[in-house]
Formats: structure tokens, sequence, C-alpha cells
């Protein structure tokens, strides 16, 4: 929880206050009272604190800690960098029995105050669901923040974002046999009941068959869960205005199919529905934030499953939009699900432009690392502003390219189309968007692949403690916003 007010009170259980070196070569420390100014120049006269980046150390004033936090030269300091600093003094053992904290940052600019909205709300997540409670810790794992900032409305409204962000990390984080496409869709539908001017169509095994979605049955049909496409129409904008589709891969669980993921890859691969579930947070965004757009909001739910029914490598299976697809692997399943839902939003519902959003290929991982989302795009001004978008929120993209030759990677000489490319091992990222673009219709098209960023398995990457990172929440809201 994060509250704003202003000016400073120091009347909490701990006060954190970020310091820059230009604040320590000045002795220049306005909001720090005169009681706490003596002992903050004697710290710094016994060189005890240089406000390196990073740089923790405690004060006591009565019962209350006031902690100060170095975050280095200020024309060095990034937004990235001060919400890790930021991260790292609230989770910090000085502060592990604190329940309400005051933050004071270096410097009231808008995106330094945003940065620490997200340091705070972002950056504190922890997954704890099936942890069980220690009757002996005393640790208060929920704080409320109390940023030392005038209220704004951007504010507020980076503080529902984070919130989007947090329902996805959620999602993602559970056990695969909870978050099933039965639970997403509950989930869409508490978000919208009440709402005006939402429609929602759900398309489960029966509607599927009888449309001809047959990749995307093909992919879940080794499983006892039933699969669904479910499509929230979101009208904020014109009644005469375009529509936006995002759509997310959401593959509840991903065993590889008979193509079956080795031994420190399948453990983490209930999180092969970060794309829907950006696609859920994203739509908990709009909603709370009241964007003044039309949207396709798309949920593609599958689980690849093993089973005596599962679908099998050397297949030929026809699609909704007509097109024979030969199955070179079935663990390049989630361009499956994908082309069917593209094909059957874009001939119903008629978008300007589809944005998809998966954990699409390792091969981006590969290329971009963790850090980066590969962006495949068929329209420059849709990439453009995309980028644009990524920039601000610190979501980061990076564009890769896609050409008219690469159509021949994804050939095949007994199908229309092949879903691997080819040659084996190469361009994997690229051919899969190809795969993907195939079934666009020249609808203006954009790919967000976020192998590599949605999820961390270890410790700790920039300011995303282990488990799910709601990768693409933030851009994608952005870009509603202001597109």
């Amino acid at each position: 929880m994060i509250s704003f007010r202003h000016p400073a009170k120091f009347d909490k259980e701990a006060t954190l206050i970020l310091i820059d070196k230009d604040q320590v070569k000045n002795r220049n420390f306005p909001v720090i009272p005169k009681a706490l100014k003596e002992s903050v120049r004697h710290v710094l006269d016994a060189g005890q604190f240089a406000a390196d980046n990073g740089q923790l150390f405690p004060l006591i004033n009565g019962k209350q800690v006031v902690l100060l936090v170095g975050v280095g030269k200020k024309s060095d300091l990034s937004t990235t960098a001060l919400r890790l600093t930021l991260r790292g003094a609230l989770l910090s053992s000085y502060l592990k029995k604190v329940k309400d904290v005051e933050i004071i940052v270096h410097d009231p600019k808008d995106d330094v105050i945003k940065a620490a909205i997200e340091a705070a709300l972002i950056g504190t997540y922890a997954w704890e669901k099936y942890k069980t409670p220690d009757k002996n810790d005393t640790t208060t794992a929920k704080k409320h923040i109390f940023l030392a900032a005038a209220p704004k409305r951007e504010y507020a409204e980076t503080a529902a974002i984070c919130e989007g962000v947090n329902l996805t990390r959620d999602l993602i984080n559970d056990n695969a046999d909870t978050v099933t496409s039965t639970y997403f869709e509950k989930t869409l539908r508490g978000l919208v009941k009440g709402e005006k001017n939402i429609s929602l169509e759900v398309l489960d095994k029966k509607e599927m068959e009888k449309c001809g979605l047959g990749l995307h049955l093909a992919v879940n049909q080794g499983s006892k869960k039933e699969p669904k496409l479910i499509i929230v129409r979101y009208k904020g904008g014109s009644k005469d205005g375009d529509y936006t589709a995002l759509i997310g891969k959401g593959m509840t669980y991903d065993t590889g199919g008979l193509n079956l993921k080795p031994t420190g890859h399948i453990e983490t691969m209930r999180q092969d529905m970060s794309g829907a579930a950006a696609v859920v947070g994203t739509l908990k965004n709009a909603l709370a934030l009241n964007i003044k757009k039309n949207i396709i909001f798309a949920c593609v739910m599958a689980e690849n499953a093993i089973d005596a029914l599962s679908y099998k490598p050397g297949d030929v299976i026809r699609g909704y939009s007509g097109k024979t697809v030969e199955i070179g692997n079935t663990d390049a399943e989630g361009r499956l699900v994908l082309a069917d839902a593209m094909s059957y939003i874009i001939k119903n519902y008629k978008p300007a432009r589809v944005i998809d959003i998966a954990t699409l290929t390792g091969a981006c991982v590969v290329a971009l690392g963790h850090d980066y989302t590969g962006l495949v795009a068929s329209d420059d001004k849709l990439a453009q502003k995309l980028s644009q978008a990524a920039e601000v929120t610190d979501d980061r993209l990076w564009r890769l390219p896609i050409y008219p030759e690469l159509k021949d990677s994804v050939k095949s000489r007994i199908a229309d189309i092949r879903n691997t490319g080819f040659p084996k091992g190469a361009g994997g990222t690229i051919t899969a968007a190809e795969f993907l673009r195939q079934f666009t219709e020249g609808t203006p098209w954009a790919h967000l692949d976020i192998a590599g960023t949605a999820f961390v398995d270890g410790k700790q990457r920039m300011y995303f403690g282990h488990g799910a990172t709601g990768a693409s929440v933030r851009l994608l809201t952005h870009y509603l916003m202001n597109n």
C-alpha cells in the first residue's frame, strides 16, 4: 500500500532518506530536522557515509529508524538503478520489522517519484501464498509506504499500473493446476463484472470445434482440461473508433508435448501463460485508469500435456484460416494457438492493429538475454510507438528484423506452412514470428517475445525477485494510454 503526503513528517516507525553525493559534498539536507542534522554531520565527518549507490547507514531517533540511502552521483543515476537501490533498502534487515515507512527522495522530479513507487510496489513483491507462516517470526511482510510527495494523478496512475503488474505476477506464480483456463475465465469475468461498454466472448472446446480452430484444439488434445479462447471487447473510445487487439499466449503448462522438454527447462513451465496473464493485467489497468481507447483483450488458453491422444510430430493440421500446418515439433505450440486466435479475431473483430504477447522462443533468450523483450513487427510506426513506451516504462524492448525472404524458412513440402523454421536452430525467434505473420492478413502487427523477461528463475534480476516479473504490462498500458 502506498500513500502520498507533503512535506515529510518523520512520524513513522522508519524514515528512509535518499541522498546523493552532491548533497554530502555540500552538506545540504533541507528536509532533515534540526534534531537529526548533528547526527548526520557526525556520520559524514567520521567518513561512515559517502552516499555511494546502494550504501545504507541507520540512525536511531528515539524509537524511530532513520535510514540514510546513498544513490551516488545524481548525474550518473538511472531510474533503473534507483529502483534497484530503493528495493534493496526496503528489503534490508534495518526495516525487517517495520510496518510503516516514510520515503524521502533526493530529487522530487516526476520520474524519480514514479521510480520510487515502482520500487516500493513492484520491487518488494514476493510470492508467498504457499509458505507456512512462522509463528516466531514477527517480520511484517507488507509495509505501508508514505511517500513524501504531493499527490498527483500521474502518481496514482503509476500505483494503479503496479497493481496490474502484480496481478499478472500472481497468475503466473500460482500452480498450473490452479490457474487453468477456467480460472482465467473466472478472473476475467470478475474484472469486468458491472463494467459498462464491455462484452465477453468465450469459445470452449465445443465452440472451437464448430468454428474450426484446429490448431488450438490439436495443442490441447492431450490434456483433460478445457481449451478456451476468451475475448473481452473494451469500448473506451469513440463509437466509430478503431480497435487495438492484444492477444496473449496462455499455455497453462507446457510439457513440450511428445517433444518433451528436458530436466532443467520443464520445471518453470507454468509460466508459459505469461502472455495471457499480461493481457489480464493490462485489462485491469485499462479499467482502473478508464483508458479512452477501443481494445480487444484476448487470452488464448490451452495445456500442452502428454497423453495417448497428444498431437504428433509430422501431423498436418488445418487451422481456422484454412491454412494447413505441418507439425515439425510439438514444443512449438504457442505459435499454433496464437495463429488460430489471430485469424479468428482479425476476421470477426477487424482490429486496426494486433499485438501478440508470448513466451514464444528460447532463441529469444539466447539472442537478448533476460532484460529485453524481443519485438518483431510488420509496421514501423507501431514498432516505434511500442519502443517509445518501453523507454518510458523501463519495460524494455529490442526490435529484431523481419523481411520477405524469411517466408521460405517456414515452407513445408507437405502442407501450406510448417511450425518450425529451416534451417534448424537458425533465427528461431524471427522464424517463429514469420510463422505468425502469415496469419495476420496484412493487418499491422507486432509480436512481443517475453520468453526471457517474463520470469526470474533464481534469486534476483534487476529489481525483480524470484518468479514472475509482469513483463509487458507497463509498456502496453503506457502505449494504450498515449496512442
